[in-house]
């Protein structure tokens, strides 16, 4: 099937990708739009890894406050350069994480935050919760109940509240795909008006 411009068009409309990467995602999906989007989707993974030890020199702070005026939000978000850092859809992405974590309250930004007695104490919760299950099936339920209550609690691993198909993190990674350049949250901020 032939490619034509208008298919490239579409897909980087869709995804905000290179016309050169969605020319290559649709010539290897055969034409399919769909496949194109889960091979593009696919790569920026693989592009984020790629791009992993780079270092962050640039970056902006976007806020957002909630209507009311009862719940504000700060986030970094980091780039490798300030031509990144500048561009409308960085601020747009940047501006998108304040608005979740307004939403959200997460408590952690990564995995890595977690501390161990936060891990102790969720895990004698749900011991406690799993006790009556079948005993060679407890530790697999308990740590199902434990991801879950970690994924809930952590940003990058939270649903966008945009678009619950996606995680935080998978925004990053199409913004890295998107833009060339290594993009991480640097660290947030939310305030809430006491007794909200």
């Amino acid at each position: 099937m032939a490619i034509t411009t208008e298919d490239i068009k579409t897909l980087r409309e869709k995804t905000g990708i290179s016309v050169m990467q969605c020319k290559k995602a649709l010539e290897e999906a055969g034409g399919d739009m769909e496949k194109a989007v889960i091979i593009l989707t696919k790569k920026s993974g693989d592009i984020v890894a790629k791009k992993g030890g780079r270092d962050l020199g640039a970056g902006i702070v976007q806020s957002y406050i909630h209507a009311g005026g009862t719940v504000g939000t700060l986030v970094e978000l980091n780039s490798e350069t300030d031509f990144v850092s500048k561009n409308e859809d960085f601020a747009k992405l940047a501006y998108d994480i304040a608005m979740h974590v307004a939403a959200q309250k997460p408590r952690f930004l990564s995995r890595e935050d977690v501390k161990d007695e936060d891990v102790v104490k969720a895990r004698e919760v749900f011991a406690e919760e799993v006790k009556d299950k079948p005993k060679d099936m407890q530790e697999k339920i308990l740590e199902g109940k434990l991801d879950a209550y970690l994924k809930e609690r952590i940003l990058l691993e939270q649903d966008f509240i945009k678009d619950p198909t996606k995680t935080i993190n998978d925004l990053i990674s199409e913004a890295t795909q998107k833009f060339g350049e290594k993009i991480k949250v640097a660290r947030y901020v939310c305030y809430t008006v006491l007794g909200e």
